[in-house]
């Protein structure tokens, strides 16, 4: 039971010297390919938007008719 203690107590240490790490490091994704990412999904919604509905109605309908049966209304 030691051995599994000292083993969780290490790997623990290793594992928030590495979320340290993490968060020093300066490198990484900025606010601009942050907008950009968001302008391109807001994009992607809106030329999308008949088909991301018709989906979403689809499978709430689904839903509904599978409740419906479940339930013996």
């Amino acid at each position: 039971m030691r051995k599994v203690t000292e083993s969780i107590k290490q790997m623990w240490l290793a594992d928030a010297i590495g979320i340290r790490r993490f968060l020093r490091e300066e490198d990484g994704i900025g606010v601009v390919e942050i907008i950009l990412i968001l302008v391109v999904l807001v994009a992607l919604v809106l030329i999308f938007k008949n088909q991301i509905s018709d989906i979403v109605s689809g499978a709430f309908d689904a839903i509904s008719e599978d409740s419906e049966g479940i339930m013996g209304d």
